[in-house]
């Protein structure tokens, strides 16, 4: 995919998200504990999955696949932003601010998908236990694995291939502290108009629509589970706080992504930097299985040293 001749921006300012020194430095103090623990927290999750055979199951393979992707979604702009709050001019080259945005669409978009999938998973294993080992087999599951990054791919790749041929000729200053691809268009010294058509139907009704289909199925789950197991119960509120903060933002921005607040990207610090750390925290430290595990793998290191 070549970029655009007519061009001639070879890269963009990026403005951050404060110009006051004490600020910058406290917020490089937070991000990088949130952008550790995120990182760590998920290769926890997917070392104790692959280590425990007790865990040998649709849900934890989709969870360990989950962190995987929150794992590439902490790094697509996090390490970038914490070397800028030390940075004098914040730039960021064409083809890296391209990148930014391919690479953003692509995880959250496969993100989307592998949530629909956990969410279906947990259908099945609530409203149609008896059948649940011969629905969600492994073909099925890897097959729902490879949609989910099919589709990301693919949302991405049609929104940069309009993107990348966009002349860009001044003014090149984002308003973040990373590529987001509405700030990026307005930048582009010709009628976006129908380039906005094509984010709002891209974006908007992936996002809208995925959201409605976990949705819809969790009502029918709460339905079912309404006077069975509290265990199922606290399976599904942890899986509906991950869709309502993940899927919150992502509707929010792209429904109407042209109309941008001044403190709209303190909101996008939520959506691109701690929104991997849910992972973790809610499925993994509130689900007793993985909680065993672990102390049976931590158990299994300390007998090793001690030998």
């Amino acid at each position: 995919m070549a970029l655009s001749n007519e061009s001639t921006v070879s890269e963009f300012v990026l403005l951050g998200l404060s110009n006051s020194w004490g600020l910058q430095l406290l917020f490089f103090a937070i991000f990088t504990v949130v952008y550790v623990i995120s990182v760590l927290g998920n290769v926890m999750t997917i070392v104790i999955i692959i280590s425990d055979s007790h865990l040998n199951s649709p849900m934890y393979f989709f969870l360990g696949n989950l962190s995987f992707i929150d794992i590439c979604q902490s790094n697509f702009a996090t390490p970038k932003m914490l070397v800028d709050f030390f940075a004098e001019h914040k730039t960021i080259s064409f083809a890296g601010c391209m990148t930014q945005i391919f690479l953003l669409h692509s995880f959250v978009g496969s993100e989307m998908m592998l949530l629909v999938a956990m969410g279906y998973d947990r259908f099945i294993a609530i409203c149609k236990p008896l059948y649940y080992d011969v629905i969600m087999n492994h073909r099925l599951c890897i097959i729902f694995v490879s949609v989910s990054w099919a589709v990301g791919v693919l949302h991405s790749v049609s929104h940069l291939a309009f993107t990348v041929d966009l002349p860009f000729c001044g003014p090149k200053e984002v308003d973040s502290f990373f590529c987001d691809l509405p700030l990026v268009i307005k930048l582009a010294c010709i009628d976006t108009y129908k380039m906005e058509i094509l984010t709002l139907v891209n974006s908007g009704l992936i996002s809208l629509s995925c959201f409605l289909a976990l949705m819809i199925s969790y009502a029918i789950i709460l339905i079912t589970v309404r006077h069975q197991s509290f265990k199922a119960l606290s399976t599904l509120t942890a899986h509906f706080t991950v869709v309502i903060l993940f899927f919150g933002p992502c509707i929010y921005f792209y429904i109407w992504p042209f109309s941008r607040l001044s403190v709209d990207k303190y909101l996008s610090v939520f959506y691109t930097i701690c929104t991997p750390l849910l992972n973790p925290i809610i499925y993994s430290l509130r689900n007793d299985d993985i909680k065993s595990a672990l102390w049976k793998l931590r158990n299994r290191h300390v007998n090793s040293w001690k030998k």
